[in-house]
């Protein structure tokens, strides 16, 4: 409606102008013409207007109208979503209750039951301390019967009751015991035997033997030269920085690499292949040559342990624990490998605990490390046992381990139940057949030596070599040594086998000084 008075009024002012250009002294019939057609069109246009507002007015309604319908139906959904929540509360609560009053319920009969029991048990208490009233009336006077049959009070005839039974229980008792340790001797001793039998039978060990003297083989003879080199030089700057002997003899195309110790000798050799093939042979090149040498040898013992840890199933074994078990694969003992000597004595473990019913991974961590301590970084006064045992103690073994490695030679005392089966186990793996180089000849004089040794001095009546030459008993007599000079003898014997003997190991040396008194009865 406001829009066609708008369109009206501009059309007048329109026509108002356009008469006005037309000019003042235009016609009055030309003004009123256009006056009349202007207010006609104007009525027009303000009846389009009234109608095209009646139009909308009625869209707005029925959009209105839609709204409030479509907002009214969400409204009753919430409301009856809130309403259904509502209800399952008051389901959930209704049920809450009715559990709890049916708890309530249990717990008033339970209570209930409870007092009639202990209203129960009280009429029971008072019918037992009644009859225990009369039981011990009846006990006294009974006492006091026997008192007068017998003649001796009370606490007497108790003593001697009690004397009587506990004698004639210990007799029955040590028979029982004699009996009982005579069966078990006789089935220890088969068992034993058995169970060694099978252990050696299910293991299989390889023969071998180690030397002290590596062989390096030369593509030609005049390598040789180079090796010695000039006056010398090279092969004494070598058995310097190595600690080996070079043997250059007339062997055609090798030379011998002497030493006791193989990782020295293993070191010497690996040099020597690296120095022909590179061809520059100097002391400087030498040197430069044997520490990476040394270096990468390093390495490659910690490879050897850590495979060996992890063929043999060992777990959680400290690194320097594992670079030692490397280190034994350069060592040997009487001409046995020491790492196959503890691989086999491990196993050997594993399976004698798995017959007698014990733990085989513990027995087998144990036989692999039981010789540890004859490959230290540095020499050490202790035999190789009791050094073993403080490695393990030192980086964290199981104590029955610990003990294990340091009793397997009597030199601790044996605490745990594997000690006995390391000390077995390392007897059987270095006395099989082709084992250790050394020969029966030799053993025996070497037996016969310590004996004749302690025998030459005054006052020594018998002396024994046991233990395969580890141990040496002297006996003395009592009537020409005395106690003093009893331990003064053992110091001396000891100095003097350590003088004058070679031996692997260590020995001990045990003076016996016994006093018999000896009487007749006629």
């Amino acid at each position: 409606m406001t829009i066609a008075i708008i369109v009206g009024i501009v059309l007048a002012i329109i026509g108002t102008v356009a008469g006005f250009m037309i000019g003042k002294n235009s016609q009055k019939s030309v003004n009123d013409l256009i006056e009349s057609e202007a207010t006609k069109r104007a009525e027009t246009i303000k009846a389009d207007a009234l109608k095209e507002g009646e139009r909308i007015k009625k869209e707005k309604m029925l959009e209105s109208k839609e709204y409030y319908l479509q907002e009214k139906a969400k409204h009753e959904a919430a409301v009856q979503e809130r309403n259904a929540k509502v209800i399952e509360k008051e389901q959930k609560a209704n049920q809450l209750q009715n559990s709890l009053n049916s708890k309530l319920e249990n717990s008033n009969r339970k209570e209930k039951e409870i007092d009639e029991l202990k209203a129960g048990l009280e009429k029971q208490m008072q019918i037992v301390s009644t009859r225990k009233e009369q039981l011990d009336k009846s006990h006294d006077e009974m006492v006091k019967m026997l008192e007068k049959v017998s003649g001796l009070p009370k606490e007497e005839a108790k003593s001697q009751l009690i004397a009587s039974m506990k004698k004639d229980a210990e007799t029955e008792a040590m028979s029982s015991i004699k009996a009982i340790m005579d069966e078990a001797k006789v089935n220890a001793n088969k068992e034993a035997k058995k169970i060694v039998i099978q252990t050696i039978q299910r293991t299989a060990a390889e023969h071998t033997i180690e030397n002290t003297v590596s062989v390096f083989n030369l593509e030609s003879d005049e390598q040789k030269g180079q090796i010695i080199g000039r006056e010398g030089r090279n092969i004494r700057a070598i058995e310097a920085l190595t600690g080996c002997e070079i043997v250059v003899d007339d062997t055609p195309e090798a030379i011998l690499i002497s030493g006791f110790d193989p990782i020295r000798r293993e070191i010497t050799r690996l040099a020597l292949q690296r120095l022909t093939a590179d061809g520059r042979i100097h002391p400087a090149r030498i040197e430069e040559v044997i520490e990476k040498t040394k270096k990468q040898l390093e390495d490659h013992i910690r490879e050897i342990g850590e495979r060996t840890v992890i063929d043999m199933g060992v777990q959680g074994l400290h690194p320097e624990l594992v670079r030692y078990v490397g280190r034994m694969r350069f060592r040997s003992s009487y001409g046995q490998n020491l790492l196959q000597h503890s691989r086999e004595v491990a196993n050997l473990c594993a399976t004698m605990a798995s017959e007698l019913g014990l733990t085989p991974k513990l027995a087998k961590r144990a036989g692999l490390l039981h010789d540890i301590g004859k490959v230290p970084d540095e020499e050490s006064e202790l035999s190789h046992a009791l050094l073993g045992a403080k490695l393990c103690e030192k980086y964290g073994e199981h104590p029955a381990i610990v003990n294990a490695v340091g009793a397997h030679h009597d030199e601790m005392e044996m605490k745990f139940v594997i000690s006995p089966i390391i000390q077995a186990c390392d007897a059987i793996s270095g006395a099989r057949p082709g084992a250790r180089r050394e020969m029966m000849e030799g053993y025996i004089k070497r037996i016969a030596d310590l004996e004749n040794l302690a025998i030459s001095y005054d006052g020594v009546d018998k002396a024994y070599a046991i233990q395969a030459g580890r141990e040496l008993r002297v006996i003395v007599e009592s009537d020409k040594v005395t106690d003093k000079r009893a331990e003064e003898l053992s110091f001396e014997i000891a100095k003097k086998i350590q003088d004058e003997m070679t031996y692997p190991g260590q020995i001990k040396v045990t003076v016996i000084r016994e006093k018999r008194a000896v009487s007749v009865a006629r």
